[in-house]
């Protein structure tokens, strides 16, 4: 990754993140709780920014046409995320699974 790629990645940070900022205030409440939940979950589909992207157009459509958040996403935040993220793989299984992998190669001798 060069320079010409780090700073292209920022300018598009900040313009995703002028987007959250746009959105209504309880949106951008969720929106930034789902992305933190994201970002502890590590799913391998984040580092690509289709998935952030993907849930801010959802949002955007939805403050659109008046919906609410929570009749979007539900009460339960975290239960829509793992629903977002139920056939994407996490960093931390790919880890799990390698440990696995090494230490059962590893444990016979």
């Amino acid at each position: 990754m060069g320079i010409h790629d780090i700073v292209e990645g920022k300018k598009q940070w900040r313009a995703h993140m002028a987007r959250v900022k746009a959105l209504p205030p309880d949106y951008q409440i969720v929106y930034k709780e789902m992305q933190k939940y994201f970002f502890k979950v590590g799913p391998v589909g984040l580092a690509d920014g289709t998935l952030l992207t993907g849930v801010l157009d959802f949002f955007e459509a939805g403050a659109a046409d008046g919906t609410r958040v929570l009749a979007l996403v539900g009460h339960d935040i975290a239960a829509f995320c793992d629903g977002l993220l139920k056939d994407s793989p996490t960093y931390a299984e790919i880890y799990q699974e390698s440990l696995r992998t090494e230490g059962g190669a590893g444990g016979r001798g």
